[in-house]
């Protein structure tokens, strides 16, 4: 049994095993984009000065609004409980577009835009850096990736066949790594003692991350969960990413455009009203979003963390017509936010995210280890003369 397993763990690594150290490498270096993005552009992300009261929201939005063209609009704005952070304007176009804005100045600190080393990390770790073709052609990219993560399950699995222990002392050996008894045996520890301690949170990895590659996967993971795959479910729905994001739905007053249709009044003129209304609702927030007609606030909680409470109001007069809390919600209110959580190890906050960044780096050293074995193996069996 376990010649077959080692087998199918052999002829699945040596084809598979360069993608799989792209895409954990890959998505190692997207786990603390943040951090290092507000690292390096403190200026854009934080204000210069903590005042007593930020400025009217109203007059907030309409400066920022003035700045655009005339086919963009502001769609919402995400508010930190931190008085640090710049507030976040969400815009109507391009996809995730927004700007910043210092609350307590009215300065616009400037526009977000994805770094090109993240973006170029992002488009390897989704699409191996091909591109979605126009034409409805295949999407080899996303395919390969599915593939390769797909198989990575199968290699992880065969690999804890083939090296479980039989015993307990020989167990615990073989969750040592040794680094004076030569390079071979430096690589093989590595190789099997850090598969096992990084075994669960790749396997998380991998097999959340199969549901962005196959509809089929994704039908039958959402399944076994209990909710069923609406055409409109999948992770492009633009509706709830918006509404995730404090955006528009796309019933909402303002439509896929973002402009107010019919009215006369401004969209903003009661966003500052809400925002107090949630603010002082939930003194423990993380982030409040308001749009035109929706908002939704965070809380700082472990497990998904794009988990939000959910509000309607009358754009105008600023009263809540609807609340949503996210404990009320289904399965299939929260496996979408579940799904990514887990995937980028944020669901146990800084300590789940660290350990998810090494095993991810671990993931990708497993296949290059791999390969020194197999090759050094094949040499030192190669006949002399």
């Amino acid at each position: 049994m376990r010649k077959i397993f080692r087998n199918i763990h052999l002829w699945l690594s040596v084809p598979f095993g360069i993608l799989i150290t792209l895409i954990c490498f890959s998505g190692a270096a997207l786990v603390f984009e943040k951090e290092v993005m507000e690292l390096c552009h403190r200026e854009l992300y934080f204000v210069k000065k903590v005042e007593a009261a930020p400025l009217p929201m109203e007059q907030l939005m309409t400066k920022v609004a003035a700045t655009l063209p005339d086919s963009v609009s502001v769609t919402g704005v995400n508010i930190s409980s931190d008085p640090e952070r710049a507030y976040q304007v969400t815009l109507s176009k391009p996809r995730r577009a927004s700007m910043y804005v210092d609350q307590y100045t009215g300065e616009i600190t400037g526009k977000y835009e994805r770094a090109p080393f993240f973006n170029f990390m992002f488009r390897m770790h989704r699409w191996l850096l091909d591109s979605m073709k126009q034409d409805g052609g295949i999407f080899w990219g996303k395919m390969i990736v599915g593939t390769s993560t797909l198989m990575f399950v199968f290699v992880l699995i065969s690999g804890v066949v083939v090296w479980w222990p039989r015993t307990r002392k020989a167990l615990k050996n073989s969750l040592k790594i040794v680094a004076n008894k030569g390079w071979r045996r430096f690589w093989y520890n590595l190789h099997v003692a850090g598969g096992m301690y990084a075994l669960v949170f790749l396997l998380a990895m991998a097999l959340t991350g199969l549901t962005w590659s196959f509809q089929w996967y994704r039908t039958g993971f959402y399944k076994t969960f209990g909710v069923e795959v609406q055409p409109s479910m999948g992770h492009g729905n633009a509706a709830a990413n918006a509404t995730a994001k404090g955006g528009k739905r796309e019933g909402s007053p303002e439509g896929r455009s973002g402009r107010p249709e019919g009215r006369k009044h401004s969209p903003y003129t009661n966003w500052q009203q809400v925002y107090e209304q949630l603010a002082e609702a939930n003194p423990g927030y993380k982030l409040i979003s308001v749009s035109d007609g929706s908002a939704s606030v965070a809380l700082p909680r472990f497990g998904n963390q794009r988990g939000t409470d959910r509000y309607k109001f009358n754009p105008r007069n600023g009263e809540i017509t609807e609340t949503t809390l996210y404990k009320d919600l289904d399965n299939s209110g929260k496996i979408r936010g579940w799904i990514y959580s887990v995937h980028v190890g944020s669901w146990g906050g800084m300590l789940t995210r660290i350990l998810t960044f090494v095993a991810a780096l671990i993931g990708a050293s497993l296949p290059l280890t791999g390969y020194y074995l197999w090759i050094r193996k094949k040499i030192k069996r190669r006949p002399v003369g």
